[in-house]
């Protein structure tokens, strides 16, 4: 299957899930929702990769921690240690690269965006007591921001822009389940996660032409 022919049915079944929520059934919702999933990890798999399977690897075993972490997310912490699971795969992807450094400003903005959440949502949820879940929030926090710095390191836009559309994607999913109810939380955490997703997908065959054109 084409990558075009690939990237149209994600986008269908995406958007669909996204905005035609309402109209699943009950029983087939999760099986709507990893769908794009299944098919980013089609994606990811058949990109050329141009002599860097590492790398394609660790991505592809990354996104098949997500999906599970998709269809397990009704049981939180479950979900949660899924998804943290698939960040460390992205992190050790994109800390195989260096093909930029990480500029300062994105350093501050990105431990001051961090200290922030922790702060505002962590607090809340160790003053209703859940110590066991407020300390599982502040590791995922660390990990996917850590997972933001090492993508930049990649420079590769796709991984770049991923990351941190994955981060926003997250945030927004915690301040709406811990902190207070948040506007089309729905199709906001799910067409950030899943350009998130796509992006980061195509970030192998964008990472394989950058090496490629330095090995030249």
């Amino acid at each position: 299957m084409s990558k075009k022919i690939l990237l149209t049915f994600i986008t269908l079944f995406g958007l669909y899930y996204i905005f035609f929520f309402s109209e699943i059934a009950e029983s087939l919702k999760l099986v709507f929702k990893v769908i794009p999933m299944l098919l980013i990890i089609i994606l990811a798999a058949t990109q050329k990769n141009l002599g860097i399977k590492k790398y394609q690897l660790l991505i592809v075993i990354g996104l098949v921690f997500c999906m599970v972490g998709d269809y397990t997310l009704q049981w939180f912490l479950i979900g949660l240690t899924s998804f943290l699971i698939g960040h460390i795969f992205y992190i050790f992807a994109f800390s195989s690269t260096n093909e930029r450094q990480v500029p300062t400003w994105a350093k501050i903005v990105l431990l001051v965006y961090g200290a922030s959440m922790a702060v505002w949502i962590v607090g809340t949820v160790f003053s209703s007591g859940d110590v066991v879940l407020g300390f599982a929030v502040i590791a995922y926090i660390s990990v996917i921001l850590t997972m933001g710095w090492t993508a930049i390191k990649t420079g590769s836009t796709f991984a770049t822009i991923g990351a941190l559309l994955f981060i926003a994607s997250d945030s927004y999913l915690a301040v709406d389940k811990f902190v207070m109810p948040l506007p089309f939380s729905h199709e906001f955490i799910m067409l950030t996660y899943y350009s998130a997703q796509i992006l980061i997908a195509l970030s192998i065959l964008q990472y394989s032409e950058i090496r490629s054109k330095v090995l030249q």
